[in-house]
């Protein structure tokens, strides 16, 4: 071996070694120290990964956690209350214990409600028809029916009814990740609290138009017409461009705003069947009017 290669090998290795030395220096300058916490905290948590907690999945959301001096703002809608307490008990806060949601569809369109006054021929999104136009029905606000919210669903709490042409919540399935309602475009989709044994009370349109209007294109539409928020003991109706909104936090289930809706826009989801009027009291309320004329 002529002493050039033998030169030439010592020389590389020479400049290998120092190279390694000195990535070994900047590696310990710049090393970034993670703590553990965050990986006990991420295996405590669902692993989901669907951003419903606001962080791109359960690793950022475990960091979050960790860092944060106050967590009453972060909360995981796919982990229980017991989940959530015992990761704030492991980081030494007070957990912030919130409601449980699910999701609710409030449109109520169905085909038989909403006829069809056009045939959408494009892609099957409801994000790429909503940007071409209104919709197939005479309602521009109601569902498109192209199941984009299905598609993002991990949880399968979702699927489009062939019948009615709109989504169903399956209510047991649903985690309240809030996916859905970033998906549709026409904002029908919202998650409101589960509510005591489950039922709720929620008004299943969101048209804007006027009575006349909304009411020609849907015939369950609201029409604005403010009996649902003349009845309400509680405050828990606010009308607004022409439509009735209930807010969950107040509204007490009494379902007197239900019995005066004359379009049944207000839906009332897990209650038992209204018992039938009685017979004997409608015959002597009947006769009692005819005495007192």
């Amino acid at each position: 071996m002529s002493i050039t290669v033998i030169y030439t090998i010592l020389s590389l290795s020479a400049l290998g070694v120092a190279a390694a030395i000195i990535l070994y220096f900047v590696a310990q300058k710049f090393k970034v120290i993670e703590d553990p916490r965050i990986d006990e905290v991420e295996g405590m948590l669902p692993g989901a990964n669907c951003g419903g907690c606001g962080f791109p999945g359960c690793r950022g959301f475990a960091e979050a956690m960790v860092k944060a001096d106050d967590i009453s703002n972060l909360n995981c809608p796919v982990s229980d209350a017991t989940g959530m307490t015992a990761i704030a008990t492991y980081l030494g806060h007070t957990a912030n214990i919130t409601e449980p949601q699910v999701a609710v569809v409030r449109c109520n369109g169905t085909c038989e409600f909403r006829p069809k006054v056009n045939h959408y021929d494009g892609a099957g999104s409801c994000a790429i028809s909503a940007a071409l136009y209104s919709g197939d029905t005479g309602c521009s606000y109601g569902c498109l029916g192209e199941g984009d919210c299905v598609a993002v669903c991990k949880f399968d709490a979702m699927y489009m009814d062939p019948v009615t042409g709109l989504p169903v919540i399956i209510e047991e399935n649903c985690v309240a990740c809030g996916a859905c309602v970033k998906a549709c475009p026409k904002d029908i989709i919202e998650l409101r609290n589960v509510g005591k044994k489950s039922r709720r009370i929620f008004v299943s349109c969101v048209n804007k138009d006027k009575g006349g209007v909304a009411k020609k294109s849907c015939e369950v539409a609201c029409i604005g017409c403010s009996k649902c928020f003349n009845v309400c003991p509680f405050e828990a109706i606010t009308m607004a461009n022409n439509l009735a909104y209930i807010d969950y936090n107040k509204c007490k289930l009494c379902r007197k705003c239900v019995e005066v809706c004359p379009t049944n826009a207000i839906h009332e989801i897990n209650f038992p069947p209204r018992k039938p009027a009685n017979v004997a009291d409608i015959t002597g309320g009947a006769k009692a009017e005819e005495k007192n004329a």
